[in-house]
Formats: structure tokens, C-alpha cells, sequence
């Protein structure tokens, strides 16, 4: 059984949230950074960082003009900060090497620093209207339980994902509203936990045909935040983003006492990633403001 276009496009049309990077005027450079943006993050996190970034830094010129540190202080509570400096080298990238426009093809968008099979199709249809298959965690949801009868997808594999997803694919141009509205289907109605059946636009689903069997391994347990070294990085990435000049260790030290051995191991990861470093004097700064 496969998905009926003309169904989840009609329900699309009236029920999709109205994201700015959707816009047709927002273009591919400010839809490749929303698509850096919502990696692990919600919607409702991303967008007042997003309008404020692509208000400050409408180009990829502009953002590789920008300092490493005004970057990441930009990219503020987002989390994995390395995204922010994987997109300021894609910035440079496209800046130097495309003359400041986004590729529109698939391969040269995989060469880009932090672009994965995901969000070089996402790019490649949402910023060009190219019918290829997009696939994340809500597409997977939707065609394991709408196509396969399933209640999960269980685990992923991208030549088999994409060739699921590409088969279900319209024959004409509205295949890439028809990607948007997939996956816009598995994030407001068909959600991992609490799937709203109810409200599901399509006449058939094969799981709910089966009478809605549950999984065959235990659900995923959500990451852990509070206590990790996520955490502690991200307290470290306050104090130094929150300043404007270098700080001592001492001012470091103090954001988290419970574990000094974490503490520094979260440190040393920072400095080994690039996203902070140690000034001559032995103080600490972000990425490219250690001479400030």
C-alpha cells in the first residue's frame, strides 16, 4: 500500500505550520542554515535565532566575514555548538568556492562541511524543488506505519530509507511539497509517542489497519541532559560567550564544582574541537577571540 499524494498534499495545504524558511523569498542559503539549526533542536528554539541570524547574516559571505566567537555567541542556547562552526566553514566554503550561491546538486552539497545525506536533499528539494527523497526520524515514523504496518522503523539505513521514500514520490512537481508534507505529517500528527490517529489525513495506514501492533523492541530512551558533559560544556560556553574579553581559569571553574574531573574533561573537549581556546597568558576565550 502506498501513500496517497492528493490526500496528505490537500491536508498540508490547510494545516502546515507556517515556518518562515518555507517562504518562497527565504532562499537556499537561509534554508540550509534552519536545516543546520534543527538538527536535534525544535522548532520552537530555532526560529527566534534563526530570524536573528539570517536578519544579521543574510549570506554565506556575510557569516564567513563573521568572527568563530560572534558565531557561537549568534548561535546561543541551540546546543551542539559544533554545528555553528561546521556551518561557519560551510559559509567560508560556499563563500570562496561557489561565488556565495548554495549548490543545487546533491554530491557538491555532500562535500559541504557538516552536510549529511539528509540535509543535502532537504537543500537540494525544499531550496530547488528537485524531486529527491528526503528522509529524517519523522519520515521513517510515517512510511513504517503508513506503508510497512509498523509501529517504529527500527534502526535506520539510508539506501534502504531513501529507496522506501523515493518509490512513494509523485511523478511531477509537486513531489517536493509532498516531501514537506511527509514529514510535517510524522512531526504534528504522527509523533513517536502520542500519534493523533484521529486527525490523520489518510484513508489508509496499515497500521491502523492491523489494529495498531506494538513495537518489537522498547522505545528509545530520550538523551539525558542534566549531569552530562553536554551540560557542563554548555555552562562553560555561558561564561565565555557572556564576555567579551578572555577569563581566567578560576572563572571557569567555579560553573561546576560537582565533579572538577568532568569539569575539566568538558573543558579540554572544548579546546579540542576549536570552539575555545587558551590565550598565551593561559586565559581562555572563544574560538577566534583569544587576542581580544
Amino acid at each position: 500500500m502506498s501513500i496517497r499524494a492528493a490526500e496528505l498534499l490537500d491536508w498540508y495545504d490547510r494545516e502546515h505550520r507556517d515556518l518562515p524558511w518555507r517562504h518562497p523569498e527565504a532562499g537556499a542559503w537561509k534554508i540550509l542554515v534552519s536545516e543546520y539549526m534543527l538538527q536535534q533542536t525544535p522548532v520552537a528554539r530555532v526560529l527566534p535565532i534563526w530570524l536573528e541570524w539570517v536578519a544579521r547574516w543574510p549570506t554565506p559571505s556575510a557569516t564567513a566575514a563573521a568572527s568563530a566567537a560572534d558565531v557561537l555567541r549568534a548561535w546561543g542556547k541551540l546546543g551542539y555548538p559544533r554545528r555553528a562552526k561546521r556551518l561557519h566553514e560551510c559559509a567560508r566554503v560556499i563563500a570562496d568556492d561557489y561565488g556565495d550561491v548554495v549548490p543545487d546538486d546533491v554530491e557538491a552539497l555532500l562535500t559541504l562541511p557538516g552536510v549529511g545525506s539528509y540535509t543535502a536533499r532537504a537543500i537540494a528539494c525544499f531550496a530547488y524543488q528537485q524531486s529527491v527523497p528526503v528522509v529524517d526520524t519523522n519520515v521513517r515514523r510515517v512510511v513504517a506505519r503508513a506503508v510497512d504496518g509498523l509501529a517504529d522503523a527500527g534502526p535506520p539505513s539510508t539506501t534502504r530509507d531513501l529507496a522506501a521514500v523515493a518509490v512513494l514520490l509523485p511523478d511531477d512537481s509537486t513531489a517536493p511539497r509532498f516531501s514537506a508534507a511527509l514529514m510535517e505529517l510524522g512531526a504534528i500528527v504522527c509523533a513517536a509517542r502520542s500519534p493523533k490517529c484521529g486527525l490523520c489525513p489518510l484513508s489508509h495506514c496499515a497500521w491502523r489497519a492491523a489494529g495498531y501492533p506494538p513495537a518489537t523492541t522498547p522505545p528509545k530512551r530520550g538523551q539525558a541532559y542534566a549531569g552530562t558533559d553536554r551540560q557542563v560544556r554548555g555552562r562553560l560556553l555561558d561564561v565565555l560567550r557572556g564576555s567579551q574579553k578572555p577569563v581566567t581559569r578560576a572563572q571557569l571553574d567555579i560553573v561546576w564544582l560537582t565533579d572538577t574531573a568532568q569539569r575539566d574533561r568538558a573543558l579540554d573537549s572544548l579546546l579540542v574541537d576549536g570552539l575555545v581556546e587558551q590565550t598565551a597568558d593561559g586565559r581562555f576565550a572563544l574560538a577566534g577571540e583569544g587576542d581580544g
